[in-house]
């Protein structure tokens, strides 16, 4: 017996072995149930999406190259994608989240997105994708960790603290939704929320009685590493926290120069990590706050969220006025030359180990340039929409990889103009003809009237300049060539362009998109199609085995049967763990 059992552990260790081999990268899992519950974070009762019952969601944590497997659980009344905003996911657009890309997790379905935070670190957030969802909730905080061999390049922080900020509606997605089909905008938004919460009482005028708000303790002396996101619908917010400094170390995944700022503009969808040292003498607490941007401040006043920074030697609460947001009456100019500010810590490793500043964008050469001109929004067939280069974007009834793959004609067209054209504006299913390894740049041109944020997926890319007026070819002679900031979502200042540059060694389809809700469900979007011409199944992986199907493959879809996991590990990973669970059940009972 004893000897058979040896021989049992035996196995167990080959197999543990075997199963090191077939995934020398750690796999992480994690279940989100999105569902809709009751809060009143402004004071009024109304419905917010909630993920595992918590608003906002809980926190994604990994580390890099970790393999991630996230069974979502779609217990909404309506079709569901979560996307995740930032992550590379190289060489796998099926599980990008966005209706290009997916199809739709049905009603009390549930679906497993399975990808790698391949080469990556930092802070990001995940959040729905589909018909304004996300201005009801529904996002949460993603950590990915440097691996112990890199070391990040500033003592480690004795915390961490993550602030959600984002205007707020007491209007749920479908109101804004329907006003929008109504050819109506927005409006302005009801609030500013700090972590799902309303702001601190500092004004009876403008702060009703019982609104619960954010308070985030700290201990006198320690520095914390403090991560923002927003995550609102619409609207730019300037971060401060009263009497500290914000010493900023890292945007969407890569290390900055490190500089210290008293407040920053940061706009919607767009991340940051900041140093923020408990210097201050705790005579009283102190205030954080989220104030709107490039609006008429003083009708926003109510739009603003305060939370309170509580010492744990606080000697009394928070008092008097909020610290005075920037005051660019005379310099409009102050927020651009901010965020030219930020730029990359070229001697900082990131998810490698070597600098981030090793890779010399500046000397590669241009194959493709792009003008996205964005335009205020337009009526097309009796439609209110919002255009890039005059096309409103239609989402394909087939996403496109699997309209490739099972060969649905005339699904789209890789046929978008590389510039305005003289034309009207029209409704149409049109993507970028990108060239694998090629090196684009896209000069996003905002001649809308208010400020937006653009997000590429699958990539980050170097924002290497931004001006008012018209960008033109004379434009590149103010390009930052050497330390531009390496990020996936960048502003545009209204009447203003911004240039991005972006090495195109991630195949796929991967979506360009307004950041700002209510521009993007109208239409403000378009794809990169980049495929390997020497395509042999080594640089874009498969479709998944628990592909949804949806349009013209339909008819392929079975039912989902008692909403049981539809995970994609792969086969011989989970063939090796139940062999493994098998042995470990033996070895007990002959013991």
């Amino acid at each position: 017996m004893a000897l058979l059992r040896l021989s049992l552990f035996r196995l167990l260790h080959i197999a543990l072995l075997a199963s090191a081999c077939s995934a020398a990268d750690p796999y992480v899992f994690y279940d989100l149930k999105l569902s809709y519950q009751t809060a009143s974070p402004l004071g009024v009762p109304q419905q917010v999406i909630a993920v595992n019952g918590k608003f906002p969601g809980p926190l994604v944590n990994a580390t890099t190259n970790y393999n991630m497997v996230i069974n979502v659980h779609n217990q909404l009344d309506e079709e569901l994608l979560i996307t995740w905003p930032g992550i590379e996911m190289r060489h796998n657009s099926w599980q990008d989240g966005v209706l290009g890309t997916n199809c739709p997790i049905p009603q009390t379905w549930n679906w497993t997105y399975q990808f790698q935070m391949k080469d990556q670190i930092g802070s990001y957030f995940y959040y729905p994708s589909l018909n304004l969802q996300r201005a009801s909730g529904g996002f949460g905080p993603i950590i990915i960790n440097n691996r112990d061999i890199i070391p990040i390049p500033f003592a480690q922080p004795d915390g961490d603290i993550i602030l959600m900020i984002g205007d707020w509606y007491t209007r749920n997605h479908t109101a804004l939704r329907a006003a929008l089909d109504a050819g109506k905008d927005l409006g302005m938004p009801d609030g500013v929320l700090i972590n799902g919460k309303g702001p601190f009482k500092y004004n009876n005028t403008l702060v009703p009685d019982g609104i619960a708000y954010e308070t985030v303790p700290v201990d006198p002396g320690k520095t914390y590493r403090i991560r923002v996101h927003n995550v609102g619908t619409s609207t730019s917010l300037n971060f401060r926290i009263q009497n500290h400094n914000l010493l900023l170390v890292e945007a969407e995944g890569h290390y900055t120069v490190q500089q210290n700022y008293t407040s920053l503009d940061i706009h919607v969808g767009q991340s940051y990590s900041f140093l923020v040292t408990m210097d201050q003498n705790a005579s009283t607490d102190y205030y954080i706050v989220a104030s709107a941007r490039f609006v008429n401040e003083s009708l926003w006043q109510r739009v603003t969220g305060v939370a309170i920074l509580h010492y744990t030697n606080s000697k009394g609460p928070a008092t008097g006025p909020l610290p005075s947001p920037p005051d660019d009456t005379y310099d409009k100019s102050m927020s651009m030359n901010q965020a030219k500010s930020i730029r990359q810590n070229v001697t900082a490793s990131g998810a490698r180990p070597n600098p981030q500043g090793s890779f010399h964008y500046g000397s590669i050469n241009v194959t493709d340039v792009y003008v996205l001109e964005s335009i205020p929004p337009v009526t097309i067939n009796g439609k209110l929409k919002a255009t890039l280069n005059g096309i409103s974007f239609l989402n394909p009834g087939t996403p496109i990889r699997l309209a490739d793959r099972d060969t649905v004609k005339g699904d789209y067209k890789v046929d978008f103009p590389n510039q305005p054209l003289d034309r009207p504006p029209k409704i149409d299913t049109s993507l970028l003809n990108a060239t694998y390894k090629g090196y684009i740049e896209i000069i996003l041109q905002n001649n809308d009237t208010v400020m937006q944020s653009f997000h590429v997926d699958g990539y980050s890319f170097f924002v290497v300049g931004m001006d008012y007026g018209e960008w033109t070819e004379n434009s590149r002679g103010q390009y930052n060539r050497w330390d531009a900031i390496f990020r996936s979502t960048t502003q545009v200042f209204p009447g203003a362009w911004t240039a991005i540059q972006i090495s195109l060694d991630n195949p796929g389809v991967w979506n360009i998109r307004a950041e700002n809700l209510d521009r993007w469900y109208l239409g403000q979007e378009t794809y990169m199609k980049i495929v390997n011409p020497e395509e042999n199944g080594n640089t874009e992986m498969a479709a998944p085995d628990n592909v949804l199907y949806c349009g013209a493959l339909q008819y392929k879809q079975k039912p989902q049967k008692h909403s049981s996991s539809t995970s994609n590990i792969p086969g011989k990973l989970r063939l090796l763990f139940t062999f493994m669970l098998a042995l470990y059940v033996a070895i007990f009972y002959l013991s």
